[in-house]
């Protein structure tokens, strides 16, 4: 079964997905990579306002490629999770519900996700370019100087991703490797 959710997240709907669940997003996700990542904690360190208000929303981490003539945006895969997981924890705490990205998460991450109740989807890595056609609109809202790695603001439409780690911190890259254990 696939499940249809919009954006932005609430408990409830973050609640009701469990690891596996097969997703289509609806709605506006932000995306952002490292570079944007430490921005964002050193403004949340510095008691500032940030760009995006993260309540309910999802980071994609992504680092779009330039869109050719007539398509909203080039290929869009996914990066590896790990590298944000110094930044994560931060902005789980300021209302961040949902992140998709590629690979495993450090147990902190996990705990924080569980505190906050949050979820992390995994979107498939080699399919940027099926990936940009779920994207309807991309606008850059914040750190335009960093190139593909700036904020944008995407509006999506069936955008697939797994529930790789859910509220209750049931990891799919744990449990999915424990299924071929002898």
């Amino acid at each position: 079964m696939i499940k249809s959710i919009n954006t932005p997240l609430t408990d409830d709907i973050v609640e009701d997905l469990n690891v596996g669940d097969r997703v289509l997003l609806n709605g506006i996700i932000y995306t952002g990579r490292d570079a944007a990542h430490k921005r964002l904690v050193e403004i949340i360190n510095k008691g500032e306002e940030l760009p995006v208000d993260l309540k309910g929303q999802i980071i994609y981490y992504v680092g779009p490629c330039p869109a050719k003539p007539g398509w909203i945006i080039g290929s869009a895969g996914p990066t590896t999770s790990g590298r944000m997981d110094v930044y994560t924890n931060t902005l789980l705490d300021k209302g961040l519900k949902g992140m998709i990205g590629k690979g495993q998460r450090r147990e902190d991450v996990v705990d924080s996700m569980m505190k906050n109740k949050a979820v992390y989807f995994a979107a498939i890595g080699g399919a940027g370019a099926l990936l940009a056609e779920a994207v309807k609109e991309a606008q850059i809202i914040a750190f335009p100087e960093l190139g593909p790695e700036a904020i944008y603001k995407l509006k999506v439409e069936n955008f697939p991703v797994t529930v790789a780690i859910d509220t209750k911190g049931r990891d799919l890259y744990k449990t999915g490797r424990d299924k071929y254990k002898r």
